[in-house]
């Protein structure tokens, strides 16, 4: 291997032409993928044929052709917000009726529904409007109030029970829609304008819903691409300046990353990867920063050999020879961490891990190619002033006091280590899995204020449903299809977290008169269509009872969960003619966060047995192997242990974010063991190895940590949950990495490394060119 990169050294050296047009193809490819990746992926892949959706045999019942009612179909809601019991007073409700008659007024509104546009209630079927008009009494206005909380639509529902919020569901004409702000500010507009007709109303107005919450994530996450691409090169560039002082060393420092950067944004978009929210915003930091780190070490031992005395050419062989191997081990660690996300079930994992494999391979190829080349230039004339006031340079000779300290007390550290990680990994066990759901939209976002507001109001945000069939067996008017749903919707009211059951019991029960379910099913009757069929439908032998959660997260919901489905069993069991299903998108979540975790989980191990099966066969070493693997789960254990005692979960992105700095953190161990293989080649007890090694990297180790957590902070004012966790995760995770490796690292070699009777692959390696030497030498007499 490292006679690999010896011919590629010579390759740099004497043909630098080569490299240089290398470099352009990859350039020109990228450029390619930037402008016309979609002519180029279907070219490659073909064109697809569109499959034809068919229709399920259920499509071919007849049913009646009847729109039902649905509180969670809409494409935008209007949350209006009341300090007191405004709605029921004459100034309240005409300005709500003008509010909405206003809204229907607006091309692109194609319907608002509230309380006062609902399908008629009454056994008679006579128009009596839930809201009063302006003029009416205020008893009458009392009397109305309290028939609104009871109706099975409004209370709970369209109104909140403390009678202060009140919703307006929109839908859109999107044929008159003309951009962002007429489906989104347009409607506050019109209902702030109005109100302010009513100079006594002090009403407040949240646009959110399913469009204004896409909307708004589109908005953040183009905006945040943008800003973090530019503070990703902004931080090379800075970084590099700092480390480095010299003009001409920061700008072939800064350039390898920055075109890797470019390199990547190109290429994901062959494979149609460049939408996802990580790409956006988390990739281009992190592929600038991996090769930031690398490219500090080449430019390191390069500037040290420019400052000896060797030639740009001379150095930059001798750079990438002393080097090379370390980076692409580095690399290939970092690339197996990232390529085990995607044995994830989660698309967008899979789809990062996807880019993060990609931006770590060309990013590889951009530090190894554009930093010597350049060295050979006109550039690298220069590249070594500023050497000795570099921030490394200058600082090479204190990081030996941590080795002084470290090679006495070797035998301590090294239990100290072994004992830490067993103990903070049992700890790291007990962190319980959860999904909080993803947050695409700060929560200072409007549609993120708003949507909050309901989830509080309405106790809950989020429908779920228990559906209800039955086999043929059982008529369409049977009452046992009412008492089955009677007994489901009894059993969601017991649960506090559970909010607002709703079926067709509600209806039943919001008409006068008692009796058993057998008496009263053909009430039924008299329900208007659009409201039956939202809950009924005989001739699919169909019906649900509708319930709200709450956005707090699957872990909250387990216990309540699993009461839920353990007596749906037994009501499922006492009517042998019925199937009872929880379903909704939260329930779907509970039941797949444990294999989502585990798969993470899983992904994570098989990582960390690879990267252990690589440094093995590398190094030619099972204690090498061993003790790196020690050191790289010592990080990780000591970030879950904080995670466990702060009172974080596990989720989604926590797992993706131990991954990632798993790929990352191995980089230190491999720079420092490759170094201490080369300098006990030189001579002398592996103590003093240690020692030449540990003053040789222990700097730059230190460095470019810095540079990682550096980088990684700037993403903590994304505004977003998600990727502040990810990065505060990472930080930890870089900065207890570094810990372990200038000090258990170095001990644990000390301590345990017995090379006797193994051979390293430098040995090997120098033994055959050894054999190769003398072989010419007796071929030459």
């Amino acid at each position: 291997m490292y006679r690999s990169f010896d011919r590629f050294a010579r390759l740099v050296a004497e043909a630098p032409w080569t490299v240089f047009l290398f470099i352009l193809l990859i350039t020109g490819v990228s450029v390619v993928g930037f402008y016309d990746a979609d002519r180029v992926r279907s070219f490659v892949l073909g064109m697809k044929e569109e499959e034809v959706e068919r229709k399920s045999d259920e499509d071919y019942v007849d049913a009646p052709n009847v729109e039902s009612v649905s509180l969670s179909d809409s494409d935008a809601t209007l949350v209006i917000e009341s300090p007191g019991e405004m709605f029921f007073t004459q100034d309240g409700s005409d300005a709500l009726r003008k509010i909405a008659d206003n809204l229907d007024d607006l091309p692109q509104v194609d319907s608002v529904l509230w309380m006062d546009r609902l399908p008629i209630l009454n056994m008679f079927g006579f128009p009596r409007p839930l809201l009063p008009r302006a003029e009416s009494s205020e008893a009458r206005f009392e009397s109305a109030a309290a028939l609104a909380h009871k109706h099975p639509l409004v209370g709970g529902q369209m109104l909140s029970k403390d009678g202060k919020t009140l919703l307006m569901l929109i839908k859109f004409e999107w044929l008159f829609v003309d951009g962002d702000e007429d489906v989104t500010t347009e409607l506050r507009r019109v209902a702030e304008g109005t109100t302010a007709e009513f100079p006594g109303l002090d009403y407040k107005f949240y646009v959110t819903g399913r469009v204004p919450y896409i909307l708004k994530a589109i908005q953040t996450q183009t905006a945040n691409s943008s800003m973090f691409l530019k503070l990703g090169y902004g931080m090379i560039a800075v970084m590099a300046l700092v480390l480095f002082r010299g003009p001409t060393a920061v700008f072939i420092v800064a350039l390898a990353p920055a075109l890797g950067v470019f390199w990547t944004q190109g290429f994901v978009r062959f494979f149609d990867l460049q939408h996802n929210p990580f790409n956006e915003i988390v990739l281009p930091v992190l592929i600038s920063l991996i090769g930031l780190t690398d490219g500090v070490h080449l430019m390191v031992q390069i500037r040290k050999l420019r400052a000896s005395g060797l030639s740009g050419r001379e150095a930059a062989q001798r750079g990438i020879s002393e080097v090379g191997l370390a980076c692409f081990l580095t690399s290939l660690t970092t690339a197996i961490g990232f390529g085990s996300l995607t044995l994830a079930t989660s698309e967008v994992v899979q789809e990062f891990g996807k880019s993060c494999v990609i931006g770590v391979v060309l990013t590889f190829v951009s530090v190894i190619c554009v930093i010597p080349l350049a060295c050979t230039t006109v550039l690298g004339r220069s590249v070594h002033i500023g050497h000795e006031k570099g921030l490394i340079d200058r600082n090479l000779g204190k990081i030996s006091r941590v080795i002084d300290f470290v090679m006495p007390h070797t035998r301590a550290l090294s239990w100290t280590a072994i004992i830490a990680t067993v103990v903070l990994t049992a700890i790291s066990i007990f962190l319980p899995p959860d999904d909080k759901g993803a947050s695409n939209v700060p929560k200072s976002a409007e549609a993120a204020v708003g949507m909050d507001h309901m989830d509080k109001a309405f106790g809950g945000l989020n429908f779920c449903s228990v559906d209800v069939r039955w086999t043929d067996k059982i008529g369409a008017d049977s009452a046992d299809v009412l008492q089955v749903v009677t007994e489901v919707s009894d059993l969601l009211e017991t649960e506090e977290m559970i909010g607002q059951p709703l079926s067709i019991k509600n209806f039943v029960e919001y008409y006068p008169g008692d009796g058993k379910p057998a008496e009263r099913m053909s009430m039924l009757e008299l329900l208007p269509p659009p409201l039956k069929r939202a809950f009924y439908r005989p001739e699919r032998r169909f019906a649900n009872v509708t319930f709200r959660v709450q956005n707090l997260g699957i872990a909250a919901y387990d216990p309540v969960f699993k009461r839920l489905e353990a007596e749906l069993e037994e009501i499922d069991a006492a009517h042998p003619e019925f199937t009872l299903h929880m379903t909704g998108g939260t329930v779907e979540r509970w039941r797949t966060i444990f294999e989502i975790v585990l798969d993470l989980a899983a992904s994570l191990g098989s990582a960390m047995v690879i990267i252990f099966l690589v440094l093995t066969i590398v190094y030619r070493s099972l204690t090498i192997g061993l003790i790196s693997a020690l050191t790289n789960i010592f990080p990780l254990a000591l970030t879950g242990a904080v995670l466990v005692f702060t009172g974080q979960t596990l989720e989604v992105v926590t797992v993706l974010a131990f991954t990632v700095c798993l790929g990352i953190a191995v980089d230190d161990s491999i720079h420092f063991i490759t170094r201490f293989q080369e300098e006990r080649l030189k001579g002398g007890s592996d103590a003093d190895a240690i020692r030449r090694a540990f003053t040789a990297v222990g700097t730059a180790l230190v460095m470019t940590t810095a540079v990682l957590i550096t980088g990684f902070s700037v993403v903590l004012f994304s505004g977003l949950r998600d990727y502040q966790l990810f990065v505060a995760m990472g930080i930890l995770t870089i900065g207890s990495a570094l810990f372990g490796d200038i000090v258990f690292l170095p001990a644990l070699i000390a301590y345990f490394y017995k090379p006797d009777g193994e051979k390293t692959i430098l040995q090997i390696e120098e033994a055959d060119d050894a054999t190769t030497a003398i072989t010419e030498a007796v071929t030459a007499e």
